[in-house]
């Protein structure tokens, strides 16, 4: 299908910046979506620099292999970076890697394209995906879970208000009729708001919430982080762009905890001196008032840049 709208990569220089790239250097772009910033890193590499391109999204990896496809410097899998580990293992990465790079969230062709169901502005099926090749649709998901369980995940990932009204509601309705399209779901969750509401759309916290769960997306940035701290040699830098309150609350604390955590096993002597973690660089950095103009989706960018060290 062809792209209603063409993705603009959110702070793309601060990015690129914040890897410090080496011109020979071996690179990981686990989020690839259209490419801007991997197109950027590459402009700063010379034949022998390498760059690994991951996504989980069929549309992007068969992009990535349009844009990309005859450079030798890059590598392509269609893989989510839940797996990173296995990424790793299978391509001799190991701590052996100066950047890895993140760009969390949706992207703007998949908010765009209706089918895709990841937004509540056009009305499609009640998919979310990431990847449309494997695991339940979120209509699939609904039809699965029960109230409690989906009040949890709209408070704990929506920071949703309403969360058990509208989780009640939503399991009442599915109880008449299968919600099958974003915009039942939609309509669904605006009855529960007071007609007096006024602010941000009433089902951007629950459409999220449901995204995020039906994905696993915090278990997997979990697991990425875990494997991208490895993947890392001395030096090198881990840069991550997250859109909301709870990925940047996770990478913020798992760089926190390196750093505090033991990393040797109990009963081996201490050596300090051979332990590694990863050190800020710079404070939070978010877009500028100029790029929110350009692109109203940076607004909620938050980006981390941290070094990994000896301690």
């Amino acid at each position: 299908m062809q792209e209603t709208l063409t993705h603009v990569p959110v702070l793309l220089h601060e990015c690129i910046q914040g890897l410090r790239i080496k011109a020979d250097g071996t690179y990981v772009d686990c989020t690839f979506g259209r490419g801007g910033h991997s197109q950027l890193l590459l402009d700063e590499l010379t034949d022998k620099g390498r760059l690994f391109v991951l996504d989980q999204d069929p549309s992007a990896v068969a992009y990535a292999k349009g844009k990309f496809g005859n450079d030798k410097r890059v590598k392509i899998l269609h893989e989510s970076f839940a797996n990173l580990q296995t990424v790793a293992s299978d391509n001799g990465l190991n701590t052996n890697v100066d950047g890895v790079f993140f760009d969390l969230g949706v992207s703007s062709p998949q908010l765009d394209e209706a089918e895709r169901g990841f937004s509540f502005s056009h009305d499609g099926p009640l998919d979310m995906r990431m990847n449309t090749s494997s695991g339940q649709s979120a209509a699939e998901w609904l039809a699965d879970i029960s109230a409690d369980q989906l009040t949890t995940v709209l408070h704990d990932f929506g920071e949703e208000r309403y969360a058990r009204k509208i989780a009640l509601k939503i399991l009442q309705e599915q109880q008449q009729k299968a919600i099958n399209t974003t915009e039942r779901l939609a309509d669904i969750i605006k009855s529960c708001y007071p007609p007096s509401y006024k602010g941000v759309h009433p089902a951007t916290r629950t459409f999220q919430a449901i995204r995020i769960a039906v994905n696993k997306e915090l278990d997997a940035l979990q697991k990425g982080l875990e494997a991208a701290f490895e993947m890392l040699n001395d030096g090198g830098r881990l840069v991550v762009i997250s859109f909301h309150s709870l990925e940047d609350r996770l990478v913020k604390r798992f760089i926190r905890n390196t750093k505090q955590q033991e990393r040797l096993p109990v009963k081996m002597p201490v050596m300090p001196e051979f332990n590694n973690y990863l050190k800020p660089i710079g404070k939070l950095v978010r877009p500028s008032e100029q790029e929110i103009n350009v692109n109203p989706r940076a607004r909620s960018a938050r980006l981390r840049i941290a070094e990994k060290v000896l301690k």
